[in-house]
């Protein structure tokens, strides 16, 4: 049996009543409603929201969405944002009760110092993440394809911001995740806004197709004269025995050959939602944390490591064995001015991440640098860099891309230095 609470959430999802306030959202303030925003989860004060379209999400008739704002167990001096993006079998009322288990969808559990946000895409018919793009989703039609982002994604750009403004979030702690469904969703919404998110996180992301559109990845071809902010670095664990994972390969080797920053996992778990199932059968999911990267911070991408592992995608998917690409890389800023870029670039030890994988003494890599935030080198400007005894000087591509290739990294932190 539903908890009351949960039967007030579901009454709160009944359609729309003519004349009712479309934006912005509001509590439903009848003593039902007092009651629907006053529950708590684990302790902590959980509010809901009903709002109906905006003009501009292009919907094409009004619809009516619900949104829960959970807050944090004790108020820290600036607030933090975790946004949820449920799978394909939730709706926001039961994304929000996987809460009160542990192990029940783990991606769905924000920590406790953080306001978090759970959207919901299944109260209205064709209005999920996705889109439909999937291979596997036969029943539900293409009309999504393409760069252009979807009203369900307009709309859920805008309640992030909205909730950022209601609730003085710190704009430089956002974080987006989401499984299955919400994974794919997580993918290919934050791809497009770096500007909103430090980074996101997908688990076991049911498809690629929808970041590989909107983001121009191959076999598509790039928006025309688009120039997307710098993305959030990326977490992605998917499953090589999972049918929903199929096309990683394309998507890595985007990420790779744009720049752009991906940590990614894989291992034959399945279409699993239980960090500790998982981690089992790797346990390397979780050893980035992922929450303290900073918008307003520089960071470096990894690509053509010599330490990744071969990626099971497309034709050795029968292969149990475990994977990591990027995994070991690790950052500290030190400065960025106009004049120069700090970054300490190092891997991680055995004594400070405990794992079955072997972890290298050195990796070489390509290195990027993206989000900085003042050093002043124009595209195709020419720069210096120095890396422990190593020097050299370079020219930053027609995005404005500084990259240095073929850097020896090794436990021990060593300063990379950028100056015009």
């Amino acid at each position: 049996m539903k908890p009351a609470w949960a039967l007030l959430l579901l009454a709160a999802t009944l359609p729309i009543f003519a004349g009712e306030k479309t934006w912005p959202p509001e509590k439903d303030l009848s003593e039902k409603g007092k009651r629907l925003n006053n529950p708590t989860a684990s302790g902590r004060k959980l509010e809901v929201f009903q709002h109906g379209v905006k003009p501009e999400w292009g919907y094409k008739a009004p619809q009516r969405d619900t949104f829960v704002v959970i807050h944090p167990r004790q108020a820290g001096k600036q607030a933090k944002l975790y946004v949820v993006l449920h799978s394909a079998g939730h709706d926001v009322i039961s994304c929000v009760q996987c809460t009160r288990t542990v192990g029940n969808h783990d991606i769905y559990h924000s920590p406790d110092d953080f306001y978090a946000l759970y959207l919901d895409c299944r109260a209205n018919r064709g209005d999920w993440w996705w889109g439909g793009m999937h291979r596997r989703d036969a029943r539900l039609k293409k009309m999504n394809s393409g760069s252009d982002p979807a009203p369900v994604e307009k709309r859920s750009i805008d309640t992030v911001k909205w909730v950022i403004e209601k609730y003085a979030i710190d704009k430089n702690r956002v974080y987006l995740c989401g499984n299955s469904m919400g994974g794919s969703g997580t993918l290919g919404i934050g791809m497009r806004y770096g500007d909103l998110f430090a980074a996101i996180k997908a688990n076991v992301p049911a498809g690629i197709e929808h970041v590989s559109h909107r983001m121009g990845f191959p076999p598509q071809a790039a928006p025309k004269g688009a120039r997307f902010p710098d993305p959030p670095i990326v977490i992605d664990y998917s499953a090589q025995n999972d049918g929903w994972s199929a096309g990683h390969d394309l998507f890595a080797r985007a990420m790779n050959d744009r720049r752009y920053a991906l940590f990614f996992y894989w291992g034959p778990f399945g279409h699993a939602n239980n960090h500790s199932r998982i981690s089992k059968v790797n346990d390397l999911i979780n050893s980035f944390d992922w929450l303290e990267v900073r918008r307003n911070e520089a960071y470096p991408v990894f690509t053509n490591s010599s330490t990744n592992d071969k990626i099971p995608w497309p034709g050795d998917v029968k292969n149990k064995a475990s994977g990591q690409v990027n995994a070991f890389f690790r950052w500290k800023n030190l400065s960025d001015t106009a004049d120069k870029l700090e970054i300490s670039l190092f891997l991680v030890t055995p004594q400070l991440l405990e794992t079955t994988f072997d972890i290298p003494g050195s990796s070489t890599a390509d290195v990027s640098l993206r989000r900085i935030q003042n050093l002043g080198i124009k595209p195709g400007g020419t720069f210096k860099w120095s890396f422990g005894k190593a020097k050299g000087e370079g020219k930053t591509d027609a995005a404005g891309l500084i990259s240095i290739a073929g850097l020896k990294i090794t436990a021990q932190p060593t300063t990379l230095a950028i100056s015009p």
